[in-house]
């Protein structure tokens, strides 16, 4: 355990030396600058630091040691007391606990933005733990950490990528992503037009910070994805909730509501939490209002790279020329959570404002992991693993909904979804909050739905991760929620 070098602490060399190091120790020790069972620095280091005598540091050290504060061990050195003297708090500063109340009452005030943070349950962490069942965490079993290790190995010592980088990221990364996203999802870009990001919240946080002013009016689907909603809270936007209709966002009532706004927040391919996909013909009617209108649409793709139930539909991005749409997409559900990269794909003409504030905000991401993935793409291992694991999650997917319909109908309701990473079920007779708890301490993971919703009447069910989880414990999984609810 590191102790203080003594460097910060000064002395009044016209005050009695010994006195003044004996009460610096004694309140270290009792604040926890000199935690329990730290090393102190050798009596002879320590008088060097605070340029006194080295008799005098020894006859405190003696004096505390007497006191029970410090205690010596043969041939290892002198360290602070695990079990301090009775009252030595109260006799030293009896009043501390009143004066850190006072210190407390007294702070100036936060923003409302950290007030809306702290109304969110503190036991259902937004960071998805790696408990089977956990939301956004892929099996990490099935990686090919093996190929991944063989390219870190090539990179970790090559200087060119030991410094900062450019804010907008790894020039190879982009141009391979470029590629990639033309192929797979229909993407009209160039590698200029690509800004890796620290994940997918820094991407909407760089989106709320680039477009919106203080007020703006944002569009948002109800349920939906809660990072975004933090995003555009912290910019103190008025959001305006958007009803779903078959499970994805009903752009009839933008329409007929004559709705105007600076964002339009969607996930178009595979919505959040619920699973539904917009169809072609409302997708031509949603660029068509945002170009009249005047308004941005965010296109957050991060949760659909493992679609299998539907046809994908191409990004709302490339289906038409100089949109003023912003695709937003990550690499950590796709491959490993601790990567923390992600992606916009912007227009031409805005990019340099976008990496501007990613400059401001983060600064580049770790030059590092985006070489390896670099690398991981242009050797083919990143569109194998994709392939398989859609095999893999698909597998998963159809069992636990299999025992969800066997076990748990008509108590729950499946959710028809489109991708195979999460099973929503719908549970309105129950406490989603109070159920994902139980599961917790079962050892389960699971995000309530209801903190997806906005409204005052929140719906009511579990969003299940399908992806990292055994056979085994799909089926004790559904066997506790069938104890559960029958209570």
């Amino acid at each position: 355990m590191s102790t203080p070098d003594f460097s910060d602490l000064s002395l009044n060399r016209t005050q009695p030396l010994q006195k003044q190091l004996y009460q610096a120790l004694i309140e270290w020790i009792i604040n926890g600058r000199l935690a329990a069972g730290s090393k102190l620095l050798s009596s002879r280091r320590m008088s060097e630091c605070l340029n006194i005598s080295r008799n005098t540091v020894t006859q405190v050290i003696e004096q505390l040691k007497n006191e029970g504060c410090l205690i010596s061990k043969a041939g290892k050195g002198v360290f602070v007391s695990k079990h301090l003297p009775p009252g030595i708090v109260e006799f030293q500063n009896p009043h501390s606990l009143n004066k850190e109340k006072f210190r407390d009452n007294s702070l100036p005030r936060l923003s409302k933005f950290s007030e809306f943070l702290k109304s969110r349950p503190r036991t259902i962490s937004r960071w998805p733990t790696l408990l089977p069942f956990s939301p956004g965490v892929p099996d990490l079993k099935a990686f090919p950490f093996s190929i991944w290790n063989k390219i870190y190995r090539q990179h970790q010592d090559r200087i060119p990528i030991s410094g900062y980088g450019d804010p907008t990221g790894y020039l190879p990364l982009r141009e391979r992503l470029a590629e990639y996203l033309l192929v797979s999802r229909g993407v009209r870009c160039t590698s200029d037009q690509i800004i890796i990001t620290n994940g997918r919240q820094e991407a909407l946080n760089i989106c709320a910070q680039t477009i919106l002013n203080f007020g703006d009016s944002v569009l948002m689907e109800n349920p939906g994805f809660r990072g975004a909603r933090f995003a555009f809270n912290s910019m103190n936007a008025r959001i305006n909730l958007i009803k779903l209709k078959r499970n994805h966002l009903d752009i009839d009532q933008i329409l007929n509501d004559d709705l105007n706004a600076k964002i339009l927040y969607t996930t178009p391919n595979y919505q959040h939490p619920m699973g539904g996909v917009i169809p072609p013909d409302d997708r031509n009617k949603l660029l068509d209002w945002a170009e009249n209108s005047k308004c941005w649409i965010l296109e957050d793709e991060a949760s659909s790279s493992f679609s299998f139930q539907e046809k994908p539909q191409a990004a709302l991005q490339g289906m038409r020329e100089n949109t003023p749409v912003i695709f937003i997409g990550s690499f950590n559900r796709v491959l490993i959570p601790s990567l923390r990269l992600g992606y916009l794909v912007v227009p031409k003409s805005v990019a340099s404002s976008f990496t501007d504030t990613k400059s401001v905000l983060s600064g580049p991401s770790t030059l590092l992991y985006q070489a390896i993935l670099a690398d991981f793409m242009d050797e083919g291992h990143f569109v194998r693993h994709i392939r398989r694991m859609q095999k893999n999650y698909q597998k998963k997917w159809d069992h636990l909904c299999e025992l969800i319909r066997f076990w748990l109908e008509p108590s729950v309701e499946l959710v028809t979804s489109s991708v195979a990473m999460y099973v929503v079920i719908l549970t309105p007779m129950y406490d989603d909050t109070r159920l994902s708890e139980k599961l917790i301490q079962r050892g389960f993971g699971s995000a309530p739905l209801s903190l997806s919703d906005a409204r005052e009447k929140k719906i009511s069910g579990l969003v299940l991760g399908c992806a990292n989880t055994t056979r085994l414990q799909r089926e004790q999984l559904v066997q506790y929620l069938a104890d559960i609810l029958k209570k």
